[in-house]
């Protein structure tokens, strides 16, 4: 079995804060700089699971660099560098508490709660006569609440966010500005790879000039959804299950063998060719969005090569 990157230990001489995600760690320096670790965990359900997947921080990584850099002359970003496969630096930001999800295609939750009855999702109205995976008359901006460690992401309404006073009309029109302007992009990018980017969510923050610049990572398998465009409309015509580029297919693996995240739930054990499988899912998924062949970094000892590549970057001594 491959080597993989479960967590780092990484000591950086101006570091001010570190924080723990479900897949990224996250180092906060003095600078205002900070250093995303693109680990190898994989979650589903709200769960890590608790093997690592061969290449996948590396993955995510390079593919979010691909779209940061793709979309940087339309929405500003974060991102600076990545001196290493599994690592990406940037401008600290103080993040907003919403996350900007767009959707063309009625699918995922919004599909759940369309066919439950509602012809509202965060305040805005769904025509009737909708089909599981319909384009959507146009783009959609369903915003979430972005939950604290532990708990669910929440629906919410702009309405409700001006109520609330979670951000100001004026940052939200550049929020929702800058959110279509990503999704125009990336849905061009993806025609051109024979795919339909048919939802994603975006978050964003200021950095210290007060600047509202897009952050994390955009349009990789794990915060969008793609289908296949050339079967599409075949499938939707005949009411077949749309084929999908996303993690959507570990979920659909869990699910066969007993496991949603319930409470009582055991996590099944992943089997070593079940992993193996995985990763080649998640190197064809890296091949199809970016349309660049996979160059596999050394894995014998992950951590170790991070920290020579940030020696050299001047970022830890």
């Amino acid at each position: 079995m491959k080597s993989t990157l479960l967590e780092t230990n990484l000591q950086f001489e101006n570091q001010i804060d570190f924080y723990k995600g479900k897949v990224r760690e996250v180092y906060s320096l003095k600078d205002d700089r900070i250093v995303i670790v693109s680990t190898d965990r994989l979650s589903a359900f709200d769960v890590v699971l608790p093997k690592g997947i061969p290449y996948k921080g590396q993955i995510l990584n390079q593919i979010a660099k691909e779209m940061l850099d793709a979309t940087s002359n339309d929405v500003p970003n974060w991102l600076t560098s990545t001196p290493d496969p599994n690592v990406a630096v940037g401008q600290k930001c103080e993040a907003f508490k919403v996350e900007m999800v767009v959707r063309a295609y009625l699918a995922g939750h919004a599909w759940r709660e369309y066919k439950a009855g509602k012809r509202q999702l965060c305040g805005v109205t769904l025509p009737d006569g909708l089909k599981e995976n319909d384009r959507l008359p146009h783009p959609i901006i369903t915003p979430t609440t972005k939950a604290d460690q532990g708990d669910h992401d929440a629906d919410i309404s702009k309405k409700e966010i001006f109520k609330q006073n979670i951000v100001s009309a004026e940052d939200y029109e550049i929020l929702e500005n800058y959110s279509l302007k990503l999704f125009k992009r990336g849905t061009e990018i993806a025609k051109g790879r024979g795919l339909i980017l048919v939802d994603t969510k975006y978050e964003f923050g200021k950095n210290k000039d007060d600047e509202i610049l897009v952050i994390d990572e955009i349009h990789t398998p794990d915060s969008s959804r793609y289908f296949y465009l050339e079967t599409y409309e075949e499938y939707q015509k005949n009411g077949h299950k749309q084929k999908q580029l996303s993690k959507e297919f570990v979920r659909e693996w869990l699910i066969e063998n007993g496991f949603q995240g319930l409470e009582g739930q055991e996590i099944p054990d992943l089997p070593e060719e079940y992993i193996e499988s995985v990763s080649q899912r998640y190197i064809e998924l890296y091949e199809k969005i970016t349309g660049k062949k996979f160059v596999k970094a050394p894995v014998e000892n992950i951590q170790e090569r991070i920290k020579t590549n940030l020696k050299n970057f001047d970022l830890v001594k």
